[in-house]
């Protein structure tokens, strides 16, 4: 499991936007280290995979379930774009006491926006000791019942 908080110290902020600028280099990444121990189908428990439709999924060559580098991280059902949502967790990281008012003018993003996502990263730091990338269908699952 990767612990993002330490993986994002190792760039300075110039640096670390020209790497994730894009979707695509955010879920290569998230491809790369939700999968890292090996594929398992959520579904079927299978381990065999093909490529899926969207980048950087995976499909299990058993059931056919498809899962996304996205799902069941802290990224799942962002909707902010992923270079966004990758930026924001990368300054919260870096300064835990970031104001959700700061990170909303210096992302052109609403405040309450930015205070829901900051506050899932430092959710699972606490739950976690860092801001890993863990099984987060509980949280959401409160998250669903609560609306």
């Amino acid at each position: 499991m990767i612990e993002l908080e330490k993986f994002f110290k190792q760039f300075d902020e110039g640096a670390f936007e020209k790497h994730f600028d894009t979707p695509e280099a955010c879920l290569k990444v998230l491809a790369e280290q939700k999968w890292s121990g090996g594929y398992k189908c959520r579904r079927c428990g299978h381990t065999n995979y093909c490529k899926g439709r969207s980048p950087h999924s995976r499909r299990c060559t058993r059931c056919k379930y498809e899962e996304s580098a996205q799902s069941h991280t802290v990224f799942h059902k962002c909707r902010i774009p992923l270079p966004d949502a990758f930026m924001i967790s990368y300054k919260v990281c870096s300064n835990h006491g970031i104001s959700s008012y700061k990170l909303s003018e210096e992302m052109h993003l609403r405040q309450m926006t930015c205070w829901r996502f900051k506050k899932t990263i430092l959710e699972c730091i606490e739950r976690h000791g860092d801001f890993t990338l863990p099984e987060l269908e509980r949280m959401r699952k409160k998250e669903d019942t609560s609306e």
